[in-house]
């Protein structure tokens, strides 16, 4: 995905700027794509830097829930199947969304609506915004042109949406618990080290008691980070940025985030689970819906997010291209289930490919659920053993000191 900044003149005279995000691979086709749409001519066409689109995209932009791009092709879907028109359909939903104060729903309809009194066919018009639409949607909208059985291929397309949304809304309200809770450590770590120990630590050298080695190393990291505390914060910001930046822009960093991730004993379940349902899904739906296994493992390569699974694809494709079939070429690659292995090994011989990936893909999206309730029971006595490690750590290093230093007065001789 590339992100452009351009002025167009269209045919009124006016000049017209903004941002544009398009997949496409050279700077000719998105400016085609501009006098195409503007109908005039682009004076100006700059692509911007990758992570620049990804702000813009990311973090300014609110994203589309999966919730709500699934109710719009859902939407579609039934009109379309109760014989509505595409242009009345898209008219309808324009107008209920306007009502209902759903601005970016009413704004897709609208955009679509645009591309298709230009001319353009139901299936260029979502090819059109791959920023709305994942590439499996739009592939199962232009399957859903060509075959005469969009209602179907938009209904297909829903359902998958929702089904993803519900796996990534899964796996995060999973992590709220946690990620409170060691915001809350955090938080009274920081309030002990800033603000308590500063304190105490003039109070012990006033009385010069002798201090335990761990209560000079917390008195030490207290004050320097009392002295250096803005530095701290821009190194921890820098960093973050820079992992960010890394993520974005890097595939070698991600796929060696993924590669470690496929190696560790819980997040290989996590993430193993959630990879092959998400493989299984998008194959089971794009065979069914008549692609070639070549051209299904290309739109599976484009889509997947894990990048460690995503080479393995890569791979398997090129294996594929060579004549081999999909079992022998995901056993001949490797680190791929056993399991998905032989019951696709099956289905291909026994001509129900796509029902033995459906089947795979509910067998992996529960596995993935119950992986995440487990984590959920497990991480909460992980929580409280960490927490009581640094109350534990807090009581040896300062209460104890404190304790010494009471004792002594009381038990020191009257004057």
């Amino acid at each position: 995905m590339n992100t452009y900044y351009y002025r167009v003149l269209n045919d009124e005279g006016r000049v017209r700027s903004g941002l544009l995000r398009l997949a496409v691979e050279r700077d000719f086709s998105a400016r085609l794509w501009l006098e195409r749409r503007h109908g005039g001519v682009v004076l100006a066409l700059h692509r911007l830097p990758g992570f620049l689109g990804d702000v813009r995209g990311g973090l300014l932009r609110q994203p589309l829930r999966p919730e709500d791009l699934g109710g719009f092709l859902r939407d579609l879907a039934i009109m379309s199947r109760a014989g509505v028109p595409m242009l009345e359909a898209l008219t309808a939903i324009t107008e209920e969304s306007r009502f209902a104060g759903q601005k970016r729903i009413a704004g897709i309809a609208r955009a679509l609506l645009d591309d298709l009194d230009a001319g353009a066919s139901v299936s260029e018009a979502f090819n059109r915004h791959p920023d709305l639409f994942p590439e499996t949607v739009r592939n199962l909208i232009t399957i859903g042109d060509e075959t005469g059985a969009m209602d179907r291929m938009l209904m297909e397309a829903a359902d998958h949406i929702e089904r993803l949304g519900t796996m990534s809304r899964d796996a995060k309200r999973a992590l709220i618990y946690p990620a409170f809770v060691f915001s809350a450590i955090i938080g009274a770590a920081l309030f002990w080290i800033l603000y308590v120990i500063p304190h105490l630590s003039g109070l012990f050298l006033q009385m010069r008691v002798e201090l335990p080695p761990i209560t000079v190393a917390v008195m030490a990291l207290s004050e320097w980070l009392s002295s250096h505390l803005s530095l701290a914060l821009w190194l921890t910001v820098g960093l973050a940025i820079l992992i960010w930046l890394a993520i974005r822009e890097s595939g070698r960093f991600r796929h060696s985030l993924f590669a470690l991730a496929h190696r560790l004993p819980i997040a290989r379940v996590i993430v193993r689970s959630s990879g092959m349902a998400f493989i299984t899904e998008h194959l089971a739906l794009l065979i069914a819906a008549g692609l070639d296994m070549v051209r299904s493992l290309a739109v599976l390569e484009r889509s997947i997010g894990d990048e460690f699974y995503r080479r393995k694809i890569t791979e398997v494709k090129r294996v594929v291209e060579r004549g081999e079939r999909l079992a022998a070429a995901m056993r001949q690659v490797g680190d791929f289930p056993a399991m998905a292995v032989r019951m696709i090994s099956v289905g291909e011989e026994t001509g129900s490919l796509d029902a033995q990936l459906r089947h795979l893909a509910g067998e992996y999206r529960a596995r993935l659920d119950h992986v995440i309730e487990s984590l959920a029971e497990i991480i909460k006595p992980a929580v409280i053993l960490f927490a009581g490690a640094i109350f534990l750590l807090m009581v040896v290093a300062l209460l104890l000191p404190v304790y010494d230093l009471v004792r002594q007065a009381v038990t020191a001789p009257m004057m």
